[in-house]
């Protein structure tokens, strides 16, 4: 009888562990592109972006009302009123009158250019319009409307510079409105166009391959036959990448075969910048991925202390370019699939698009139910917060976050194949490796999720 020396498994490798060496792989952001700032929202400026313009591009009225001098209506007041001559009008858009005479003033809009010789603007509320004859034309205050009028009563002063938008006060040309790195938002978005750019530089977003695996796996609202289940993971792992702000290619449902893997893998690493691959990473006699990836590249790391997803596989290959594709081999079960997406591959589509901050923002919570895990591994509970009554985060004492168990109530349980809880989830709640029990009071660092 042969002697058989059983090697020890190799010990699982951290949570930081691997994510450090899976970001290792990334040079950096990817390549930088120019489009159109009408289309670069949610995308990473490359390259500062300055303003070609002051904003305001010229002193303008914050009003609607009358350009006038200050010192025509310094004296006026509710008893003791002024009254100008309507010499003009000054509309947005339009072109820049002048208010040559003292005791006249010009009607202007809101936005409209400050005539020059004037220097404060009095808003219309404080006006009451006359005819030719010194009638009044319409009711105090009213809407500065229809044809202007031929004079105009002022019943207050007001100071230098009342009701005027400066040129510049905003903006001035030249100025850094976007920093390389800063994330493009909606307000951020009319900033740069106010600013006069129209086309910013950006990096390029991430184009990433989707495959689930499995001969059981049928594409959702088709038959499923006597031993079929519905692929969850391939549409919720294009919806996570897409929520990132990546591009989505879909490579369809391979089966528990090398040379249908393969042949999909060689696709997306042609077409992509990251394979990622559910199912098929564990130790059963149909899990061929991490086989399938070592013939299109290599495999760098395999099971991590993670709970859910131990059986979490990394790796790379090149393009013929030699560019490097990022190999991502997630667990079958969906939770887990959903839960390494999270900690290992959103903080790496970050990098690529050129995000500064990587991980999502933590904080700690107290945990309000009793909740189990394996020794060593760190664990990821899905957890719902509690709420006041106007709907806020419930906290204790120590401005903690109260967190429970998303399906507690239910007792649909934390088992890496129960989507419900996942999809009533606000936040991850990690719990460390040295707890082997966790009972109700446990702090755990609580991540919000999307939702």
């Amino acid at each position: 009888m042969t002697d058989v020396t059983i090697q020890p498994d190799a010990p699982l490798l951290s949570v930081e562990a691997a994510r450090e060496q899976i970001l290792a792989a990334i040079a950096g952001p990817l390549a930088s592109e120019e489009v159109s700032v009408s289309l670069a929202l949610g995308r990473i400026a490359a390259i500062a972006v300055r303003a070609t313009t002051d904003l305001p591009p010229w002193d303008n009225s914050a009003m609607d009302g009358y350009a006038v001098r200050a010192a025509d209506v310094a004296t006026a007041t509710e008893l003791r009123p002024v009254v100008l001559r309507v010499v003009g009008e000054a509309a947005a858009g339009g072109s820049i009158g002048f208010l040559t005479q003292r005791g006249t003033a010009i009607r202007i809009a809101t936005g409209a250019p400050l005539p020059a010789g004037a220097d404060a603007v009095v808003q219309v509320e404080l006006s009451t319009p006359l005819a030719d004859d010194g009638s009044p034309a319409g009711r105090r205050g009213r809407q500065a409307i229809g044809p202007a009028p031929a004079s105009v009563v002022i019943h207050a002063g007001v100071p230098a510079g009342a009701s005027i938008r400066r040129q510049g006060s905003d903006l001035t040309a030249g100025s850094v409105v976007l920093a390389a790195g800063d994330t493009i938002g909606p307000a951020t978005v009319g900033l740069v166009a106010g600013a006069g750019v129209g086309t910013v530089t950006v990096h390029r977003r991430p184009c990433v391959a989707v495959l689930a695996t499995g001969d059981e796996v049928r594409a959702a609202g088709s038959a499923l036959g006597p031993s079929g289940i519905p692929d969850a993971n391939g549409p919720g792992l294009r919806a996570l990448a897409a929520a990132t702000g990546a591009q989505v290619i879909d490579l369809g449902i391979a089966g528990d075969r090398l040379d249908d893997v393969v042949a999909r893998l060689r696709r997306g690493v042609a077409e992509a910048d990251v394979v990622i691959v559910s199912g098929g990473v564990s130790v059963g006699p149909y899990d061929v991925v991490r086989t399938a990836f070592e013939a299109v590249g290599t495999v760098d790391l395999w099971r991590v202390a993670i709970q859910p997803g131990k059986p979490f596989a990394f790796g790379t290959a090149r393009r013929s370019d030699g560019s490097p594709i990022l190999l991502f081999g997630l667990p079958g079960n969906p939770v887990s699939s959903y839960v390494t997406f999270e900690i290992f591959v959103r903080p790496a589509l970050r990098r690529l698009a050129g995000h500064a901050a990587l991980l999502r923002p933590s904080e700690p919570g107290v945990l309000l139910d009793r909740a189990s895990k394996s020794p060593g591994r760190r664990a990821y509970l899905r957890v719902v917060v509690d709420r006041t009554p106007s709907g806020a985060p419930a906290r204790d004492g120590a401005g903690r976050l109260l967190v429970r168990l998303a399906g507690a109530r239910s007792n649909a349980g934390q088992g890496s194949h129960v989507l419900s809880t996942l999809a009533s989830a606000d936040a991850l709640a990690a719990v460390p490796e040295a707890l082997d029990d966790v009972p109700i009071g446990t702090i755990v660092e609580v991540s919000w999720l999307d939702r």
